[in-house]
């Protein structure tokens, strides 16, 4: 008596699960079983699509103006331009310069600069040596009489054969590239220098 009632209800359990497994998705000529039908028609907007609804047609809604993206907001836009309020560029670094922006400053240059600038910024990098590309030296003179605010626009805004690197390297991280170029051109003159004098 106990084993038939076992017996019926495992059949039971296995015809619901059969059931329930072929609600969707089994081949059949008749439309399938919405369970839920809520999650297969709901009243949303495709991209791209129309609609009669908006004046210009367009179902999707362009932001309103002056919408800032999540942890995009530039309130301090001398930090992003390199300019001043007056669109100046600016003299100084305005990253606080301390032993890890220097070192992370040292790392992005590895990643981004050295390829053509070298690792001592001497300009004979893969361009120069490959293609005879005249690549600027960093200890250079009117390299060196650049503020920062202008080599911070050249590595954003790109110049000559050089990418901008406006997409590819956030604000911070340009500075401590622009704060380690400075290094290297401190030692790059400091060099020339100790030349000149054994001459």
């Amino acid at each position: 008596m106990m084993v038939r009632r076992k017996l019926k209800l495992l059949f039971a359990a296995v015809l619901a699960l059969s059931l329930v497994g072929c609600a969707r998705g089994c081949t059949s000529s008749r439309p399938p079983i919405h369970i839920v039908p809520n999650m297969d028609w709901q009243p949303k907007v495709k991209a791209q699509a129309e609609s009669g609804f908006f004046y210009d047609g367009a179902a999707m809604r362009t932001p309103v103006p002056g919408t800032v993206a999540r942890g995009q907001l530039r309130e301090n836009l001398a930090f992003y331009t390199g300019r001043d309020a007056d669109g100046q560029f600016l003299t100084a670094n305005p990253l606080e310069l301390n032993e890890a922006a220097l070192e992370r400053g040292a790392a992005r240059y590895s990643i981004y600069c050295r390829p053509c600038h070298t690792k001592r910024g001497d300009g004979k990098g893969i361009l120069f040596e490959r293609g005879g590309v005249p690549t600027p030296a960093f200890s250079e003179e009117r390299i060196v009489a650049l503020s920062d605010g202008e080599i911070f626009d050249v590595v954003t805004n790109s110049k000559g054969l050089m990418p901008a690197y406006r997409a590819v390297v956030p604000a911070a991280d340009r500075w401590a590239i622009i704060a380690h170029v400075r290094r290297l051109q401190q030692e790059g003159l400091a060099a020339q220098a100790e030349l000149a004098a054994n001459r």
